[in-house]
């Protein structure tokens, strides 16, 4: 199985995309997905999460109320809607995949609990 992400892009503050993270490859049973992102010289950091069966979401605090998570299980894809964007959400963001039976309806918010990745998109927020 493999993901692949789109919707990046350049967009001004205040703007809005929408992410998609697409499995190539059916998953034989529920699995959660994360999307983090790594801005230039920092740590890459949890950003959203959405556990199966729509189970529960989460989210970073500085997110809260401007990004959505959702999914398409018809379409094995997940959504990451981001809107009212500042110059600091600016990174690549990836999405993540886990089948792991601890978390797969409490996502982590822990990089190291995915073992599915895709490349990430872009995202610019420019001021």
């Amino acid at each position: 199985v493999q993901l692949v992400e789109s919707g990046g892009g350049l967009v001004q503050a205040g703007g809005s995309l929408r992410l998609s993270c697409v499995a190539s490859g059916r998953f034989p049973s529920g699995y959660a997905t994360g999307w983090f992102r790594q801005a230039p010289g920092k740590e890459r950091e949890f950003v959203a999460a959405i556990g199966w069966k729509d189970s529960n979401r989460y989210y970073m605090d500085s997110v809260e109320g401007r990004f959505t998570i959702s999914r398409d299980s018809a379409r094995d894809t997940v959504y990451l809607q981001i809107s009212s964007l500042r110059p600091e959400d600016t990174a690549v963001y990836f999405c993540a995949a886990t089948r792991r039976s601890s978390v797969i309806f409490i996502p982590s918010r822990s990089a190291s609990e995915y073992n599915y990745w895709g490349q990430g998109t872009q995202v610019t927020v420019s001021s």
